[in-house]
C-alpha cells in the first residue's frame, strides 16, 4: 500500500485545523492572565468566552456548513478564515470583555463553517484507495493545536502579551485564506449544487444511526477528558504541569496515529472498526483499573490518544460516503454534535465525578463505545454474509 501524498492541499487543511483548534484551546491556558487586563474579572469569567465559542461553532455548523456544498467546499473556506482572521483581531484588540465574548462568538461561527469544509475538501482531493490515509493526516491538525499551539500560546502570553496570541492567530489565518484562493484543483463536487442544509441532511438513509454514535463516542471522550484535569490535581494532589503532560502525551498519541490509517484503506473499515473501538473500550477500563496510578494512566493516555484517532477516521470516514452531494451539510451536523458533546459531556459526567470519581466515568465512557462496537460488527457481518453470496454464485 502507497503512502498518501502530501500535498500542498492536504498542508493547507492541515494547518487550518491547527489554527482553528488553536483558538478553541488556547484561551483555557492563559485564562488567568487575560483576566488580569480586566479590572475586577476572574479566569473563570475569561472561560465564558470559550463556551460562547463552543456553542456558536455547534449553531454555526448546524445551520451555516451547507455553504460549502452550495458555493463550493474550497470558497466557504476562505470565506471562512477571513471572517475568522477578523475576529481574532477583535479579540486581540479587546478593551473589555464583552468585547471578547462578541469576538469568540463570531470566531465560533468562522469555525462552524470552516471544520465542515476542510473535511469535505478533504474527501474531494483524496486519491481513490487512500481516503482514510488522507483524512488522518489532515486530522493531525489537531494535534498540533493542542501540544504546539497550547503551547506556543502560554509561551506568548509569558514573553510578549495575551493579546500576542490572537495577533499570531489571526494572521496565520490571512495566509491561510490567501494560500487556499491560490491553489487550485480541489477535485469535483458530487452531484452539483445542492439547496440542503445540515437538518434536511438528517433526512438521509443510514445518516441517523451514524450520528448517534458520533453523539457517544464524543460525550464518552470530552466527558472523560474534561475531568482527568481536575482527577490529576485533586485526588492525585499532582501539579498542573503533570495534566499538561497527560494532555500532551494524548496529543502525541493522536498524531502518531496518522500512519494507521492506512490498514483502513488496506483491511476495510468494518474489520478495523470491531479492532479499534474493542480497543478504545478496554483502554477506557483500563484507565478505570488505573485511576490511582498516575504514571499508568500517563502510559494509557498515549493508546488512548491512538485509539481515539482511529475511531474519529472511521465514523468521518463513514458519513463522508453516506451522500458526497451533501457532504458539506453532513460535516455540519458532525461539527455541531462534536460541539454539543463537549458541554453535554461535562454536564452529565459532572455528578459522576462528583459522586463516584474518575473511575465511574471511564467506565461510563466504555459503555458509551458499546453502540459504535455493535455498529461496526454489524457492518463486519453484513460484509461477509455479502462475500459468501457472492462466492456461493
Amino acid at each position: 500500500m502507497e503512502r498518501v501524498v502530501i500535498t500542498r492541499h492536504l498542508l493547507l487543511l492541515t494547518a487550518a485545523i491547527a489554527v482553528i483548534g488553536a483558538n478553541s484551546l488556547a484561551l483555557s491556558p492563559i485564562a488567568a492572565t487575560v483576566a488580569a487586563s480586566f479590572p475586577g474579572r476572574s479566569a473563570a469569567d475569561v472561560v465564558t468566552a470559550a463556551a460562547l465559542y463552543g456553542l456558536a461553532t455547534a449553531g454555526s455548523a448546524l445551520l451555516l456548513a451547507s455553504l460549502a456544498d452550495r458555493i463550493g467546499a474550497e470558497h466557504a473556506l476562505m470565506r471562512a478564515l477571513l471572517v475568522l482572521s477578523v475576529s481574532l483581531g477583535l479579540a486581540a484588540l479587546s478593551p473589555v470583555l464583552w468585547v471578547l465574548f462578541i469576538a469568540q462568538a463570531f470566531a465560533g461561527l468562522a469555525a462552524g463553517v470552516a471544520l465542515p469544509a476542510i473535511y469535505t475538501l478533504t474527501a474531494q482531493v483524496a486519491a481513490k484507495g487512500r481516503e482514510s490515509q488522507t483524512l488522518s493526516f489532515v486530522l493531525t491538525g489537531w494535534t498540533l493545536s493542542l501540544v504546539v499551539g497550547v503551547g506556543l500560546a502560554a509561551l506568548l502570553a509569558d514573553l510578549l502579551h495575551w493579546r500576542a496570541v490572537f495577533s499570531v492567530l489571526a494572521l496565520a489565518a490571512v495566509v491561510l485564506a490567501l494560500g487556499i484562493s491560490r491553489c487550485r484543483d480541489w477535485g469535483t463536487r458530487a452531484g452539483g449544487a445542492t439547496m440542503s442544509s445540515s437538518l434536511t441532511a438528517l433526512r438521509i438513509p443510514g445518516i441517523r444511526s451514524v450520528l448517534l454514535n458520533v453523539a457517544a463516542y464524543m460525550t464518552a471522550f470530552y466527558g472523560l477528558y474534561t475531568y482527568l484535569g481536575p482527577h490529576l490535581g485533586e485526588a492525585l494532589q499532582l501539579p498542573a504541569s503533570f495534566a499538561g503532560l497527560a494532555i500532551a502525551v494524548y496529543g502525541l498519541g493522536f498524531g502518531a496515529a496518522a500512519p494507521l490509517g492506512r490498514l483502513v484503506d488496506r483491511h476495510g473499515a468494518s474489520a478495523v472498526a470491531c479492532v479499534t473501538f474493542a480497543g478504545l473500550m478496554l483502554v477506557y477500563l483500563g484507565l478505570m483499573g488505573a485511576a490511582m496510578l498516575p504514571l499508568v494512566l500517563l502510559a494509557l493516555c498515549l493508546v488512548w490518544g491512538v485509539a481515539n484517532h482511529l475511531g474519529l477516521n472511521l465514523l468521518m470516514r463513514q458519513l463522508a460516503e453516506i451522500d458526497p452531494a451533501q457532504r458539506g451539510a453532513i460535516m455540519g451536523l458532525y461539527s455541531a454534535i462534536t460541539y454539543l458533546c463537549v458541554f453535554a459531556g461535562a454536564l452529565l459526567y459532572r455528578p459522576i465525578f462528583t459522586h463516584f470519581g474518575f473511575a465511574a466515568c471511564a467506565w461510563a465512557s466504555a459503555m458509551l463505545v458499546l453502540p459504535a462496537l455493535g455498529w461496526a460488527l454489524g457492518q463486519w457481518r453484513r460484509k461477509q454474509a455479502a462475500l459468501r453470496c457472492h462466492s456461493e454464485t
